[in-house]
C-alpha cells in the first residue's frame, strides 16, 4: 500500500512559468471579400478596382505593441509564479519527508498523511490553473483591443489611399498569389510602429508632468 501511495505522490508536476502566453494573433480577420465582376453581356465590362493585401501574421508578429504585451505577460507570469513555486518547493519537501517515514510509521499513518498531501497537491494544481487562466484572460483582452486598433488602421489606410479591397494572406486566406507591389504589410507595420512609439513617448511626457504637479 505504501508503495502505491509513494508512486502517486511522485507524479506531481512542478510549476513552470510559461515563456510566452499564446495570444489571439490569428483572430485578425481583415474582411476577406470575393472579387466581383459585372454581369453585363459584354466580356470586356469587368469593374475596375484598386486592391492590396497584408500578411496579418507578420503584422502581428512584428508590431511593437504586440511585442510589448508579450514581454509584459512573460514577466508577470514569472513574478506571480514565484510565490506558487515557493509553495510547491515546500510541498515537495513534505513529500520527501513522507517517503522517508512511510515505512517506519506504518500503513495507518502513511494512508492518513498521503490523504493530506494529495489534498495539498490538488490545491496547488488548482492555484496553478487559476494563475494561467487569469493571465491568459488579461492578455487576451489587451490583444483583442490591439487587433481592433489594427483593423481600424488598415481600414483608414485603405480609405486614404482609395483602395477598394484589402486582402489577407494569412494561412487561412483565399489569396493564393499577389504581386509584391500590392503588398502593403511593411507600410502598415512601419506606420503602426511609428505611431505606437510616438504615443508611448507622449504618454511618458504626460506622466512626468503629472509627477511634477
Amino acid at each position: 500500500m505504501c508503495k502505491k501511495i509513494l508512486k502517486r505522490l511522485k507524479t506531481f508536476t512542478t510549476f513552470t512559468p510559461f515563456k510566452k502566453i499564446k495570444m489571439k494573433k490569428s483572430i485578425l480577420a481583415l474582411g476577406l471579400v470575393a472579387m466581383f465582376f459585372s454581369c453585363n453581356k459584354s466580356a470586356d465590362s469587368a469593374v475596375e478596382f484598386k486592391a492590396a493585401y497584408v500578411d496579418s501574421s507578420k503584422l502581428m508578429k512584428d508590431y511593437e505593441e504586440v511585442k510589448q504585451i508579450d514581454s509584459k505577460y512573460k514577466i508577470k507570469s514569472e513574478e506571480e509564479g514565484k510565490s506558487l513555486e515557493g509553495e510547491i518547493t515546500k510541498f515537495q519537501k513534505e513529500v520527501q519527508t513522507f517517503q522517508e517515514n512511510a515505512r517506519l510509521k506504518g500503513q495507518a499513518w502513511a494512508e492518513q498523511r498521503a490523504g493530506e498531501l494529495q489534498k495539498k497537491e490538488q490545491e496547488l494544481q488548482y492555484k496553478q490553473q487559476l494563475l494561467v487562466q487569469s493571465l491568459q484572460t488579461e492578455s487576451g483582452k489587451e490583444m483583442d483591443s490591439v487587433i481592433q486598433k489594427v483593423k481600424k488602421y488598415i481600414a483608414d489606410y485603405a480609405k486614404k489611399n482609395n483602395l477598394d479591397f484589402v486582402f489577407n494572406t494569412e494561412d487561412a486566406s483565399t489569396v493564393i498569389y499577389g504581386k509584391e507591389q500590392y503588398d502593403i504589410t511593411d507600410k502598415i507595420l512601419s506606420e503602426l510602429n511609428a505611431k505606437y512609439k510616438g504615443d508611448t513617448a507622449a504618454s511618458k511626457v504626460d506622466e512626468v508632468k503629472e509627477e511634477k504637479k
